[in-house]
């Protein structure tokens, strides 16, 4: 077990930090927030920051450990083959953060693991600020751990606006951070003009299983559109090589490959130079909809998978986009209605109705400005500060309202 340094006193305002992440989302967004802390003012910045994290963190802090190669699995029966390793980390979590005497915990997204860190500090005693940042989705399974986490922690730092209401309704006190998204893909955009007549995105997802059960839609869609407009292109971008081959392998089996091509500049050039496009569940969807690019959103899982989570996710939309919108704002084909038919023919109302295509930019972009004007981790670090000093610091002056 690693040793806790006892404390010194606080250099800085913030004092002592230990912060957990435990995926690869998790360290990049954890990385971006102590990245704003430790550039603060010097007055501000932790004392000491230590804890549970991925490369990036551990770039920034060598005191926090990179665990994401165990820590970051995925799927119910994967986590119960490391229940017993799960269990022995939490154990040895929960006695460096008492050890150490830190001020404050920053648990970042990964709520299976930093729910229950949460309650056995309580448990145990621990009297420091609890502060989540990057909110599990509550917000659409289990409501009920609302009131729960209302009681366990000291703040909440959210991403998307809906959130702090929703979150302020339990009593959870709650800021807006914005979305870092912005601050990522606005250095990225292309000038105005860059889009490429008859050039369609087919974005399937970034994983192998995603591919399988949407591609072949996206195949037969193409092979219907081609048909009535053998001018037509179509660009892929997957996420590295092996996905490539995955892709192209079924472009060439179903007699698509002349037509059917990776694009060179990646995603995010992709999807500001396509004049429409389908788009896999996901981050891409919020993405796309950054770039303005008209898409319809396509879901496919197993049936079973798909009857149990109707049964307990609360939402109208799977869309991030229709959620932010409150109103079905981009066209959601999901599982039988994930075919060739149904997607060549939405692809078709897009790629025939400029208007259409230009009333759904703006739709876009006042969705987009929902997520605020950029500074995320900024702002996050701003709330972090507030949450564990109240009464020395205020939010601020450019955080975004919500």
């Amino acid at each position: 077990m690693n040793q806790e340094p006892p404390p010194t006193g606080r250099e800085g305002n913030s004092g002592r930090i230990f912060i957990v992440a435990g995926e690869l989302s998790g360290d990049q967004h954890a990385a971006g927030l102590l990245g704003a802390l430790l550039s603060g003012p010097e007055e501000t910045r932790p004392s000491h920051i230590a804890g549970l994290g991925g490369s990036r963190i551990q770039a920034l802090c060598p005191k926090v450990e990179d665990w994401l190669e165990q820590a970051a699995v995925l799927g119910l029966v994967e986590v119960l083959k490391k229940y017993g390793w799960f269990r022995d980390k939490m154990a040895e979590t929960v006695t460096r953060i008492l050890e150490g005497s830190y001020d404050g915990v920053v648990l970042v997204d990964y709520p299976g693991f930093n729910l229950r860190l949460a309650q056995r500090l309580r448990d145990k005693g621990y009297r420091g600020k609890l502060i989540y940042y990057i909110s599990p989705q509550v917000w659409a399974w289990k409501r009920g751990r609302v009131k729960t986490m209302a009681r366990l922690l000291d703040g909440m730092i959210c991403i998307f606006p809906f959130e702090k209401e929703f979150y302020d309704d339990s009593g959870l006190p709650t800021l807006f951070s914005g979305h870092p998204l912005v601050d990522a893909l606005a250095p990225k955009r292309l000038p105005q003009g860059a889009r490429e007549a008859g050039l369609v995105a087919l974005l399937p997802g970034s994983r192998e299983r995603e591919i399988a059960a949407l591609f072949p839609a996206m195949l037969d869609a193409a092979s219907r559109l081609l048909k009535v407009d053998p001018s037509l292109r179509f660009a892929i971008a997957p996420a590295n090589e092996r996905l490539a081959s995955q892709m192209q392998a079924m472009a060439q089996e179903a007699g698509l490959e002349e037509v059917v091509r990776r694009h060179p500049a990646g995603v995010h050039d992709l999807m500001q130079r396509a004049i429409a496009g389908a788009v896999a569940s996901g981050t891409a969807t919020l993405e796309a909809a950054f770039f303005g690019l008209p898409y319809c959103l396509v879901y496919r899982v197993a049936w079973l998978t798909y009857v149990v989570g109707r049964l307990v996710v609360h939402v109208k939309f799977l869309g991030i986009v229709n959620l932010l919108a409150g109103r079905e704002v981009v066209r959601e084909l999901l599982q039988k209605q994930c075919d060739g038919a149904h997607l060549a023919a939405e692809l078709s109302r897009l790629l025939g109705d400029p208007v259409a295509r230009n009333r759904l930019r703006q739709e876009f972009a006042d969705v987009v400005a929902s997520l605020g004007s950029g500074s995320a981790y900024q702002n996050a670090a701003a709330a972090v500060r507030q949450f564990l000093l109240p009464c020395d610091l205020s939010p601020s002056p450019d955080s975004p309202s919500p």
